[in-house]
């Protein structure tokens, strides 16, 4: 029967098993999002070299598996995200996890051009796709399942976690790089090292499955359930998919900026460093390590301080500061004559700045949406996001310098996704983290 009397409150203990289960799977899916990034020009020579091909259209090529990954996230985010709007959060999350962390190591085993020819680069191809697919079921429904546990007045730090964990993947990603880079001779690196991050996403989904085996359904996903799902549609219903629609136009809108200035600030800055500015690679995972650490330090108190003061005012001071910082930030490391101490402190800044959006993001998405479609809405909303603006970063950062020869495009692009960001974020009502979530 349908719940219609006031839901019960989540006990503490079913709350917290509910930040660490959906936590999870997101800090395992950006620690190989980031490792993918982080060996971009290893993986460019095992697999995207061809004959007759320079460096650079290798690096292409590798990004342009990045991107194809991405595109297909909206695709999955549509597929499990109506199956956990109908079925449970607790069900698909652990369906995702499982079949993420496959195709993951998969590729820590699959064989090079050198060996087997084109088909190296399809294989690789194929498994980013599945791993994107896959991934486009995780952000929607661990958001949903920290912010519908979430106690009252807590859903921005709740889902601050969601952006907190996605951090720790990427530095946890890069810090295995560094020590396979500094462990490992440069031609055992690039002959099997770099399988290692691939395969070690193994026992972290092992881990990750046992995790929300243990979970329980949401309450608030549990309240809502209809007596007859395959009832035709009512006029109210069918209003109500224009307005989801008019919704993920808006958080993607919202989202803009920084799903395009994460990417750039923390996972492509290793390529531009190496292939723009001639840093070493150890260089280059050194200034991506400070970005993530100014990105992680600033995600908590911010989704924290949106509880507080609102989502509406914090990430639109974030973003304003990202387009104001950008250009200066990029000349800093640009400049020959700029200190190593200088220069640590801008990517620290930079990786800061988009720390303070996403800390808020998550929730602000989460009240965008009513229960029966949030967990579609939440990742739609964020894979399109992602899948344009992230996805694509690399790819169009390096052709467009390729091109042109002007090393300011990625502040051009971070400044230019953002200026759109602002003007959304406008339209959010300054109340919203004082509400109920929407059933």
């Amino acid at each position: 029967m349908t719940r219609t009397g006031p839901l019960s409150p989540a006990s503490a203990s079913q709350s917290r098993r509910a930040l660490v289960a959906g936590s999870v799977g997101n800090f395992i899916e950006w620690y190989e999002f980031g490792v993918y990034g982080y060996l971009a020009t290893l993986i460019a020579g095992n697999f995207f070299t061809l004959e007759g091909q320079t460096g650079m259209t290798g690096l292409l090529l590798t990004y342009a598996s990045f991107a194809l990954a991405f595109f297909c996230r909206p695709i999955g985010a549509i597929i499990f995200g109506r199956i956990g709007d109908r079925i449970g959060r607790k069900p698909t999350l652990i369906a995702v996890v499982l079949l993420m962390t496959l195709a993951t190591a998969i590729i820590g085993i699959l064989p090079t051009y050198a060996q087997i020819g084109v088909a190296a680069p399809l294989l690789l191809t194929l498994m980013r796709m599945f791993q994107g697919l896959f991934a486009g079921g995780e952000f929607g429904g661990a958001v949903s399942l920290m912010t519908e546990f979430a106690p009252k007045g807590k859903r921005g730090i709740y889902g601050a976690w969601q952006s907190f964990t996605v951090s720790l993947g990427l530095l946890t990603g890069v810090a295995l790089v560094a020590i396979l880079v500094q462990w490992l001779p440069e031609a055992e690196m690039k002959a099997w090292g770099w399988r290692i991050p691939f395969l070690l996403a193994l026992p972290m989904g092992l881990v990750a499955l046992y995790l929300r085996l243990k979970l329980d359904e949401t309450p608030t996903f549990i309240a809502s359930q209809k007596p007859d799902k395959n009832a035709p549609r009512t006029a109210e219903e069918k209003a109500s998919t224009l307005a989801t629609a008019k919704a993920i136009a808006l958080g993607i809108g919202r989202m803009m900026g920084w799903s395009a200035g994460g990417y750039t600030f923390l996972v492509v800055m290793p390529s531009y460093l190496q292939t723009s500015l001639h840093a070493t690679f150890l260089q280059a995972l050194v200034a991506t390590v400070l970005a993530n650490i100014g990105f992680a330090i600033a995600i908590l108190p911010s989704g924290w301080l949106s509880d507080k003061i609102g989502r509406k005012k914090v990430m639109m001071i974030a973003v304003l500061a990202v387009i104001i910082l950008s250009f200066p930030l990029l000349h800093l490391l640009q400049n020959p004559d700029s200190s190593l101490l200088a220069k640590g402190v801008a990517v620290l800044i930079a990786g800061a700045t988009i720390g303070m959006i996403a800390g808020p993001g998550p929730a602000m998405l989460a009240e965008m949406f009513p229960t029966r479609v949030r967990y579609t809405g939440l990742g739609l909303s964020y894979s399109l996001s992602n899948a344009v603006f992230s996805g694509c970063a690399g790819l169009i950062i390096t052709g467009l310098i390729k091109e042109t020869g002007n090393l300011d495009i990625p502040a051009y692009y971070v400044v230019a996704t953002c200026v759109v960001s602002l003007f959304a974020l406008m339209t959010l009502r300054k109340d919203d983290h004082l509400r109920e979530l929407e059933k």
